[in-house]
């Protein structure tokens, strides 16, 4: 069976230590399967402005086309993203916006850390963007709570076994959403 497009975003600050050991441990684990082939978009290497235009200068316009293809050409969407402030970030919320067509009838799942609460509550909000966006969420994702603690000097999550398992669960599900939604986008085109 031909892979599918994975577009993993990464939203993240370029700094961000764990959001990259996050996302380097998840693109490993990615392509350790034949069901995706990902396309890792790191939103902190992104130029975007903070708000959406409908007329953008050339290079602005430039940047978001080469987002909005990369985005459009995926299957199915992995969102690792952190908890700030009980949300999520401006930088992934900015990505969003910039792009709308492009996640309609795809699935999408959510890979969140930060603190006590793992990131949930950025989760639980961007169900609700995506919900906007004619995309659909799975109901498994990944939440690291502490990560700082949770992860080995190799990068790794502490808890290997249980990580894997909840990856494999998520992936799981997204694959097959993936699958029925592309199949029904192409015997009838989704243009609601």
């Amino acid at each position: 069976m031909k892979p599918l497009r994975l577009a993993m975003l990464v939203s993240c600050s370029g700094t961000s230590v764990m959001g990259a050991m996050i996302a380097d441990w998840l693109q490993g684990t990615v392509a350790a399967t034949d069901v995706f082939q990902a396309d890792r978009l790191d939103l902190a290497d992104w130029e975007l402005p903070p708000t959406p235009s409908l007329t953008p200068e050339p290079a602005v316009r430039q940047i978001v086309e080469s987002l909005g293809e990369r985005i459009a050409r995926a299957d199915a969407f992995v969102v690792v993203t952190p908890e700030y402030n009980h949300s999520f970030p401006a930088l992934l919320k900015t990505a969003i916006d910039w792009n709308s067509t492009q996640w309609r009838a795809k699935p999408v799942a959510f890979v969140s850390y930060g603190g006590r609460s793992g990131g949930i509550r950025a989760a639980e909000q961007l169900r609700q963007v995506f919900a906007e966006l004619h995309a659909v969420s799975v109901r498994d994702g990944m939440s690291f709570h502490g990560p700082r603690d949770g992860f080995d000097s190799a990068g790794g999550p502490e808890d290997e076994a249980g990580a894997s398992t909840a990856a494999k669960v998520m992936f799981n599900q997204l694959s097959w959403w993936a699958r029925a939604l592309a199949d029904a986008r192409r015997k009838t085109p989704y243009d609601v």
